[in-house]
């Protein structure tokens, strides 16, 4: 499902236009990121909780040549679903 489709299912399962149901998707990935950004995490009770984690740098290979490269350390958005959405999924 891409953007656009999940929009159309947003805006029929709550009976909005499809320019409202873009607006409250839109208003949630930005309140998300900023949340994300400032290191906070969010937890959707059932579905599941966002999170921010650190990946220190570290040493790796290039395939190509085999030479040995330095990966940088960065954040990394992790998901880890709920128990109500792994149930419905299983």
């Amino acid at each position: 499902m891409n953007k656009a489709e999940l929009i159309d299912a947003m805006a029929s399962d709550a009976g909005i236009s499809k320019a409202d149901a873009k607006r409250a998707l839109d208003a949630f990935v930005n309140t998300t990121t900023s949340a994300l950004k400032t290191g906070d995490r969010l937890s959707l009770v059932g579905f599941g909780s966002f999170s921010v984690s650190r990946r220190n740098e570290r040493k790796g290979r290039n395939p190509q040549t085999g030479k040995e490269i330095t990966i940088k350390a960065k954040n990394v958005v992790k998901f880890k679903a709920g128990a109500d959405l792994s149930g419905k999924v299983n």
